[in-house]
C-alpha cells in the first residue's frame, strides 16, 4: 500500500472509530459492565475508550505509516503569545457560535438536545467528571481531528483547503449525534477556525488549550444554570 493509501486508510479508520463511539459507547459499556442507563460511571467510561481510539491511531502511525503522528512539527512561541492566540481563538469563536445558534433558533426554532440535558444531569456538580471530560475532549480531538486527521487529507489531496474543511466537515458531522443541527453547524464552524490557525502557526497545544476552555467554561455555565434557560446563550 502507498503512503497515500494508507493516509487514507488511517483518516477512514479514526473517523470511523469516533463515529462509533459517538453512536455506540453507552451500549458497549451498559454489555461490558452491565450498568443499565445513563450514569456517571457510564459516562466517565466512555471518555475512557476515546483515550484507547487515540492510542489505536497513534500505533497506526508508528507501525502501519511508519512516520510520526504528527505530520506538521510543532512550532514554538513565546509565552505571550499562547495568552493571545488562546483569547482570541475563544472569543471568535463563541461569538461565532452564539450567532449561528441566534440565526437557528429564529429560523429553524430548534429545541435542546435530549442527550445534551442527559449530559447535563450527569455532570451536574461533578467537577472531577467535567474537567477530565474537557481534558479528554481537548486533547483527543485536537490531536485526533487537527493534529492527525487535517495534514493527512491535505497531503492525500495535495490541498491545505482540503484539510481544513475536510477535517472541519468531520468535525461536525460526529457531533450530530447529539441530535441538532446546531451542534453540527456550531463544531463545524469551530472547525474551520481551529484547522485555519493550525494552518498558519503549527501548534496544537494551543488548540487543546482552547477547546479545554470552551468546553469548560460551557459545562460550569450548565452546571449553575437551569438547562432550559441555556437557549439565550
Amino acid at each position: 500500500m502507498s503512503l497515500s493509501g494508507k493516509y487514507s486508510f488511517g483518516v477512514l479508520l479514526a473517523f470511523v472509530l469516533l463515529a462509533l463511539v459517538m453512536l455506540y459507547a453507552f451500549p458497549v459499556v451498559s454489555f461490558f459492565t452491565g450498568i443499565k442507563g445513563f450514569s456517571a460511571y457510564s459516562f466517565f467510561l466512555s471518555r475512557i475508550i476515546l483515550w484507547i481510539i487515540l492510542i489505536i491511531i497513534l500505533l497506526y502511525s508508528f507501525f502501519i505509516e511508519k512516520g510520526p503522528f504528527l505530520l506538521k512539527k510543532e512550532k514554538e512561541y513565546p509565552a505571550a503569545f499562547y495568552g493571545k492566540a488562546v483569547s482570541c481563538l475563544y472569543l471568535i469563536c463563541v461569538a461565532g457560535a452564539a450567532f449561528l445558534n441566534f440565526l437557528l433558533h429564529i429560523v429553524a426554532y430548534e429545541e435542546t438536545s435530549d442527550k445534551l440535558i442527559q449530559f447535563s444531569s450527569v455532570l451536574k456538580n461533578n467537577y472531577f467528571l467535567i474537567i477530565f471530560t474537557c481534558f479528554t475532549a481537548g486533547i483527543m480531538e485536537e490531536l485526533l481531528m487537527r493534529g492527525y486527521i487535517q495534514p493527512r487529507l491535505e497531503k492525500i489531496y495535495n490541498s491545505p483547503h482540503t484539510g481544513i474543511i475536510g477535517s472541519a466537515l468531520l468535525f461536525g458531522i460526529l457531533h450530530s449525534t447529539y441530535g441538532t443541527i446546531g451542534q453540527v453547524m456550531v463544531t463545524s464552524f469551530i472547525g474551520i477556525i481551529f484547522a485555519m490557525f493550525y494552518k498558519l502557526y503549527s501548534n496544537i497545544k494551543v488548540l487543546i488549550l482552547c477547546h479545554f476552555l470552551i468546553d469548560f467554561i460551557s459545562l460550569m455555565i450548565m452546571n449553575f444554570i437551569d438547562f432550559k434557560h441555556l437557549s439565550v446563550f
